[in-house]
This record gives structure tokens, C-alpha cells and sequence, in this order.
């Protein structure tokens, strides 16, 4: 019997491996496949209507094997940071303006007010801030919210929750807003287009399930808030959080000091930042490479408004960049993925795959089954135009051979193209976000597994309804 416990203490309890560690696995995984799975490929041509690229269904053939050398890896790697460079500098220059913010109290004079005011009311509190990231989402994607990470993740700790819960405020309330598709421009019209649809048709259908993905996601959310505040070991980050610098930054609310000048003088350039930042995405068509350069200059005016000199300033800058090493190696390395499968020739085969197994579907599960095969499509190609583009001319020959509107088809792709950003690796905007909260994705897995497969299993349901009532 002491025998027996000695010989079980003896035994190492299994730890996670690193981030980093999971990504360059299914980087071996991508190699390995471009040598197990026959190169194929699509024929491609321009289509006059909309001047997109799309390709012929019917053109499918398999050509000679190009697999991906090993020793080629990290240039591979190298190439995913290149083709990820504008998210990068976003994300290092976002860390050095939040830690100068974070330097001069005045994030945390204004979040210490906030937490007296709901620290006992989650309730109001989470669903008002899930909705301001869901309607913004609706015609943008989720990357644009990283900068907002440091301010949701210390309100969060500042309420006596975890990071989980100020991370999920983006994450989960701009997943509602994108993966439903109701005012989306580069998934749900581009997709309209190709299937010859009214841009934006099927509005009202889109917006309904936005509510019902909305109300269930908050109610997940709440509960979970409230088991994290009655007892914070549950929490799957609880000894991670323990030593995070901007949980330490929150701990004591009466030690932020009042609201002063100078401190309002900050948190108004912060606003006016980021809400330039938000026009300039809805309305300038401006991207990564324009909101890094919004933050530097936020750090510059943040310094100067503080009264620090050009040389602290430009430390601060340096020593925020610094926290965000980790965010940056996950999403340069994972953008990899993509890179790897494609030059290997095993993407258009896998698309083929794919496509073909809505054969073997029965009629009244085919709209649930586009739903889960662009969801696992999702996992080799994270851009929602290139889905779009891809599978498209793929199921609506399918969807019109067994009598299925191509308008359900389409909320069967923005399902999938959306609510998948939100689970796999291979998404930058998940990883940026959980990175930038330093969130390990394996603590983030344990947290998100059962919100995702009710999102999966209410999707089946709304697109199975939408194929019922021939939604037009």
C-alpha cells in the first residue's frame, strides 16, 4: 500500500505545454499533411460582375505533390511574422502606449470608480459591454479590439474577477457581432455577391440570431463571473493571474488616488485615440499598419501629458512593448499555418474533401452540415473573404441541387467562418487577444470548450430553420 502511494507521488501530474509548443505541433501537423495528402488545385478566373477571383467547381484535378521540406520550417515561420508584420506593430506599440497610460494611475483612477459602481451588479454591467463590442462587430472584425484588452482585463480584476471574464467581454460579445453576419463586408456581402443575392438580403433573419447568440453567450458569461467572484480558485487562470502586473495595478481601489487634470487630460487622448481608431476602420478603410501608428503617437502624447521627458517616454514605449513578446510570437507563428498548406497544394484538395461530404448528408441536415464543414474549413484558412471565395462557388451548386436557399448557405458560412475564430489556434485575432491578456491557449480552451459547443449546437438549430422556412 505505501508502496503504491510512493510509486503515485512519484508520478508528474501531465502539464500543458506552452502556447508555442501547441502551434509548432500543428505546424509539424500542416508539413506532415503536404506528405500524406495528394496535391490538388482548383482552376481560378476572374469574375466579371464583382472583379473577384473565384473558382470553377467543377475543375478540380489533382496535380504533381509539392510537399513542404522540413528543414524549410522556420522560413516558413520567418514568412508567417513577415505576412503578420502591420498586426505585430499594432500589438507593440499598443503595449507601450497602455503602459505608459497604466504608469500615470489614470486608468486605474477611472476603473476603481467604475468597479464601486457595479461591483455587485454583473449582471447590467457585462451585458452593456458584450453589446458595444457586438454592434461594432457586426461590420468589423475582432482584431480591431485588441488595444481594449488592457482595459477590459484590469476593469475585470478591478471587480474581483478574473481575465478570463475582461478578455471574453471582446472576444465573446465581437464573436456574437461577426460570426452572425449582419452588416459584415468582407464575409456576408462578398458572399451575396457570388451567390447573386441583394446585398445584405436576409438582414432580419441575421439580426434575430444575433439576439438569441447574444443572450445566451451574456447568461454563460454571468455565471461564470459569479462563481469567479464567490470563490476565485475556480477560475482556470486563478494562479496566472495571481502574478500578472496589471491584476497588482488594480488590487487595492483606494490607493488609485482621485481623478485629477493631468489624469483626465490622458484618459481624453486615450478616447479620442481609439475612437479615431474606430472611424478610421468603419469609414477610412484604414487597418493594422494605421492603428500602430495611432498608438505610438498615443504614447508620445500620454508621456508628454504626464510630464515625462522624450527619453522616459520612449523607455515606457520600450518596457510596454516588452509585455506583448508573447502575443507577438504566437500570432507571427501561427500565420505560418496557413503559408505551409497552401504551398504544399493540400488546401484545395482538403476544400475538396470537404465539399464532397455533403454527399453522404441526408436532405434535412444539409444546412447543419455546411454549418460544421466550413467551421472545420476555418482551421486552414482563417480569412473570411478567402472562405468566402473558396467555398462558395462550392456549396451553392450543392445547395441548389437539393432545393436549399443560397441566403441559408450564407448563414451557414458565416457560422462557420465566425464562431471558429474563436476556438482554434490558427485564428490571429484569438490569439492576439487571449496574448495580449497573457492568456495561455490551453487555459483559454478549458474556459471557452462548452460556450463553443452550445454556440455549434444553436447554429445547427437556426441554420436548420432557416433551410425549413426557405429563407430568401
Amino acid at each position: 500500500m505505501g508502496a503504491a502511494k510512493e510509486k503515485t507521488a512519484g508520478k508528474k501530474a501531465f502539464k500543458m505545454p506552452h502556447t508555442l509548443v501547441i502551434i509548432f505541433v500543428i505546424i509539424l501537423a500542416a508539413v506532415l499533411f503536404t506528405w500524406i495528402v495528394p496535391s490538388g488545385e482548383y482552376a481560378r478566373a476572374v469574375d466579371a460582375a464583382t472583379g473577384r477571383e473565384l473558382i470553377d467547381p467543377e475543375s478540380f484535378h489533382y496535380v504533381e505533390n509539392t510537399p513542404v521540406n522540413p528543414m524549410r520550417i522556420m522560413n516558413y515561420v520567418i514568412d508567417g511574422f513577415m505576412d503578420a508584420a502591420d498586426l505585430i506593430f499594432m500589438l507593440l506599440f499598443a503595449g507601450g502606449a497602455f503602459h505608459l497610460i497604466t504608469d500615470s494611475g489614470a486608468l486605474q483612477a477611472s476603473i476603481a470608480k467604475v468597479a464601486r459602481k457595479f461591483s455587485n451588479r454583473f449582471y447590467i454591467f457585462i451585458p452593456m459591454l458584450t453589446l458595444i463590442f457586438t454592434l461594432i462587430a457586426t461590420n468589423q472584425g475582432v482584431n480591431l479590439f485588441i488595444p481594449f484588452v488592457p482595459i477590459t482585463v484590469m476593469l475585470s480584476f478591478a471587480l474581483g474577477l478574473d481575465s478570463l471574464v475582461g478578455v471574453s467581454i471582446i472576444l465573446l460579445g465581437g464573436a456574437v457581432g461577426f460570426s452572425t453576419g449582419t452588416l459584415q463586408t468582407s464575409t456576408t456581402l462578398l458572399a451575396q455577391e457570388i451567390a447573386g443575392l441583394v446585398p445584405f438580403s436576409g438582414i432580419w433573419y441575421r439580426a434575430i440570431c444575433l439576439v438569441v447568440f447574444w443572450v445566451v453567450t451574456n447568461l454563460f458569461l454571468i455565471r461564470y463571473a459569479m462563481k469567479i467572484k464567490k470563490n476565485p480558485q475556480l477560475s482556470p487562470m486563478y494562479d496566472l493571474d495571481l502574478q500578472s502586473e496589471m491584476k497588482a495595478s488594480t488590487t487595492d481601489l483606494s490607493s488609485f488616488g482621485e481623478l485629477t487634470g493631468r489624469r483626465i487630460a490622458i484618459l481624453a487622448a486615450l478616447v479620442i485615440t481609439l475612437s479615431i481608431i474606430v472611424y478610421g476602420g468603419l469609414k477610412l478603410d484604414w487597418d493594422m499598419a494605421e492603428f500602430a501608428a495611432m498608438f505610438l503617437w498615443l504614447g508620445i502624447v500620454v508621456g508628454l501629458l504626464a510630464g515625462k521627458s522624450f527619453s522616459d517616454i520612449a523607455k515606457g514605449i520600450v518596457a510596454g512593448s516588452k509585455t506583448m513578446l508573447g502575443a507577438v510570437m504566437i500570432v507571427g507563428s501561427a500565420r505560418s499555418i496557413a503559408l505551409i498548406l497552401t504551398d504544399g497544394g493540400v488546401m484545395d484538395t482538403i476544400v475538396h474533401v470537404l465539399a464532397g461530404g455533403l454527399d453522404l448528408v441526408p436532405t434535412v441536415l444539409q444546412a447543419p452540415a455546411m454549418f460544421l464543414i466550413c467551421t472545420v474549413f476555418n482551421v486552414f484558412m482563417a480569412s473570411g473573404s478567402g472562405q468566402a471565395a473558396v467555398m462558395m462557388p462550392l456549396l451553392l451548386p450543392v445547395a441548389d441541387l437539393v432545393g436549399m436557399t443560397r441566403q441559408t448557405v450564407i448563414l451557414a458560412f458565416n457560422f462557420g467562418d465566425g464562431f471558429g475564430n474563436y476556438i482554434f489556434p490558427t485564428s490571429t485575432a484569438l490569439m492576439g487577444l487571449i496574448g495580449a491578456a497573457n492568456i495561455p491557449y490551453d487555459r483559454w480552451m478549458r474556459f471557452i470548450g462548452k460556450i463553443f459547443l452550445v454556440w455549434v449546437l444553436i447554429g445547427c438549430i437556426l441554420v436548420a430553420i432557416a433551410q425549413f422556412i426557405h429563407l430568401a
